[in-house]
């Protein structure tokens, strides 16, 4: 093909990518209406900020998806890729102009900020005096946690494993019938995500209602805790709950079920898979979540000799927040002690499940790595012997191997540039390194006195901000289907 016409296909495929998230932006706009809502029904004036935003951004994706529709191109990995990136980009900056446009009145940093951590389910936040917020922002920032764990899970489901960076889809895995085609069925594969996702969120404000939360709050609590998002409607997180065992036990089950691969849920609803259950991820998920939790408990009863059971049900529950990247805490865990700080530290990098609302690095990239790592020690011992990596059952292709070599190397290179830059700024060592871990992984908290568990990143400057929420988008999208966006190659045909 000659490079004018690739220049072309290029035009076409931006232009398609563009008219799509046009598309996506006006339900984004419906959706502002339902925070206009709230306010209404609580008599705050911030209504009118919210419908001011929805016919602002509904006017504008009209104008666009107007002004760019047209034959779409052919579907591939590049339009795949840019649509990735442009939808995640679209909700990013729609969410972010309720928060501009309120009484809250934030700077563009602020609500950039605040709405890429809440569409990353990452849980930072800017805001401080949230126990006194307008009710529509509380109800804002759950939706944006609730919307973004639900593309989180069909991008680990869909997308991912179709682009070739990774991903465990066990709608190509399960059935040879539709290996090359990942779309097939997509409808019924996309409603049934929808259905048990909202099920669950439901259940769970049900779960928090019954245990001692308001309905507001359990509303609220229950789409960033489905979504492992970490929004709460309180300064103290679940702190302000702490002493209340039911709702925290509550918190753990629904963050953990979080971390559980939805395509599972999604078989056994459609085709009663049992078996579903034996993936070795899970096994690991639930393992390194266990022997965090307990060990914790075990050390603050002897070290600090808190009662077993409620040394065990904090444990649990910040840990697990962490693991599954959720961001809640219902204590200031840096108080713990040093072994507390750096079992917290470890537990930053691990994350859920594929195909969950998690990020981290992931169990079954770890399974995969230590394949990886016990084949290479044994041809060390017997060079001429072929071992095939493997999945449980299943042999783990070259694609997948390399997908997940790149992203840990990619991981451990822009983790270490993010805390160079953050420290640039004037961040201290601990700050700056927890600050870049957290944002990568979608996490939430860092350590230390400033953007801990106790604190929040509202004091970082401008530079600071900026780093993070490139970070955040960045782990969101798994790093590789960002970075590919920025090579020569993506653009030349």
């Amino acid at each position: 093909m000659s490079r004018t016409s690739g220049v072309i296909v290029n035009r076409l495929t931006v232009r398609a990518a563009i008219h799509v998230a046009a598309i996506f932006a006006i339900y984004l706009s419906v959706a502002m209406l339902i925070p206009a809502a709230v306010d209404l029904f609580y008599d705050n004036d911030d209504w009118q900020a919210f419908a001011f935003s929805a016919v602002l951004m509904g006017g504008l994706a009209l104008a666009v998806a107007l002004a760019t529709q047209g034959r779409p191109p052919p579907v591939s990995t590049r339009f795949g890729f840019l649509l990735v990136n442009m939808l995640w980009m679209t909700l990013a900056v729609a969410g972010a102009v309720p928060f501009m446009i309120s009484s809250l009145d934030l700077s563009l940093t602020d609500a950039v900020f605040e709405s890429v951590s809440g569409i990353t389910t990452t849980g930072s936040t800017v805001i401080s005096g949230l126990d006194q917020a307008p009710p529509g922002i509380l109800m804002w920032r759950s939706l944006l946690s609730f919307m973004g764990g639900l593309g989180v899970i069909a991008l680990g489901l869909f997308l991912l494993p179709f682009l070739n960076i990774g991903g465990v889809s066990y709608f190509k895995i399960e059935s040879s019938d539709i290996e090359d085609r990942p779309f097939e069925r997509f409808q019924i594969f996309t409603l049934s995500l929808i259905g048990i996702y909202s099920t669950l969120v439901f259940t769970c404000a049900l779960c928090y209602a019954m245990a001692g939360m308001n309905g507001f709050d359990a509303v609220n609590h229950a789409m960033s805790t489905v979504a492992t998002g970490g929004f709460s409607t309180h300064d103290s997180s679940f702190g302000y709950y702490a002493d209340n065992m039911a709702i925290l036990w509550t918190g753990i089950v629904f963050m953990l079920i979080g971390g559980l691969p939805f395509s599972i849920m999604i078989l056994f609803v459609l085709r009663g898979h049992v078996d579903a259950l034996r993936d070795p991820q899970i096994r690991v998920y639930g393992g390194y979540c266990l022997v965090f939790s307990l060990v914790i408990a075990i050390y603050l009863t002897v070290a600090n000799g808190t009662p077993f059971l409620q040394a065990v049900t904090h444990s649990a529950f910040n840990l697990i927040s962490i693991i599954t990247t959720s961001g809640f805490a219902s204590d200031d865990y840096s108080l713990w002690g040093p072994f507390a700080v750096v079992c917290f530290f470890v537990a930053t990098f691990l994350g859920g499940c594929s195909g969950s609302t998690t990020g981290g690095i992931k169990a079954y990239r770890f399974l995969i790595l230590f394949e990886l790592l016990a084949n290479g020690l044994r041809r060390l011992i017997y060079p001429n012997t072929v071992t095939p990596v493997r999945y449980g059952d299943r042999t783990i292709g070259d694609d997948m191997q390399r997908a997940v070599i790149l992203f840990i190397a990619a991981f451990l290179v822009l983790w270490a540039i993010t805390a160079m830059l953050l420290g640039a700024t004037g961040l201290d060592f601990i700050t700056a390194l927890s600050g870049a871990l957290t944002s990568l992984t979608n996490v939430g908290p860092g350590l230390g006195p400033i953007i801990g568990p106790a604190g929040n990143f509202s004091s970082l400057p401008n530079a600071a901000k900026w780093i993070c929420t490139a970070a955040m988008l960045l782990g969101r999208l798994e790093i590789l289907a960002v970075l590919v966006i920025f090579t020569p190659a993506f653009w030349v045909r």
